[in-house]
């Protein structure tokens, strides 16, 4: 049985197809945006009931959700990518610490764009709720990145899934410039993601992006 990843062009999901692809685990992509379309939700939902991508089905069925448990969970079960620090590394503990921070204090806020009525807003209300999570945003890169003491990638010298994490989750609103505003320690690193010659074809097809 393949490998099947619910998940669409330039999100989230994007994070867990380039783990993938660093791990060369060929899978199986059913394409949906499920923000847009309530086919992509009804196709995802038989088997993640939250209906959202990234949804990751393995090789012997095992169901994983939420991006960022997904990428720890590839990275700890492939040891030998070193894409992650060990659970005995004194880095160990900063790895999980900014993956969920990223999950949890980033990448959610975005769930409330689409649709602001979730949050108690009114439809006309859009714009200004949108702007004030974007500052929000800008201000939670801030804080990681003052507290971030990188080497060639963010946790030394070897690219983890915490550098894919991140460079994806920059491209979102508030995109990349402001990101290098706010973010000037991890900007450098993303960028040397970006440029990393085993993802160039992948950027390229599933996210590409239009920067300096």
């Amino acid at each position: 049985m393949a490998w099947t990843l619910f998940g669409s062009a330039a999100s989230g999901s994007t994070a867990v197809e380039a783990a993938l692809t660093l791990l060369g685990i060929d899978f199986d992509l059913i394409e949906g945006a499920t923000w847009e379309a309530e086919a992509a939700r009804v196709r995802v939902g038989a088997a993640n009931p939250m209906r959202q991508i990234p949804t990751l089905v393995d090789a012997d069925g095992r169901v994983m959700t939420e991006s960022a448990a997904i990428l720890i969970h590839l990275a700890d079960t492939h040891p030998q990518a070193r894409l992650a620090p060990a659970i005995d590394d004194p880095r160990r503990a900063e790895f999980l610490r900014w993956m969920v921070f990223v999950s949890s204090a980033i990448y959610s806020l975005h769930w409330i764009k689409p649709d602001v009525t979730r949050i108690g807003a009114r439809p006309d209300q859009r714009d200004q709720v949108v702007d004030a999570v974007h500052d929000r945003i800008a201000f939670c890169w801030g804080v990681m990145d003052a507290q971030m003491t990188p080497g060639r990638y963010l946790l030394g010298d070897e690219l983890s899934v915490l550098d894919l994490y991140v460079t994806v989750v920059s491209r979102f609103g508030p995109w990349r410039e402001r990101f290098h505003e706010v973010a000037p320690t991890m900007s450098p690193i993303v960028r040397r993601v970006d440029a990393d010659p085993r993802l160039q074809d992948f950027w390229a097809a599933r996210f590409p992006l239009d920067e300096d």
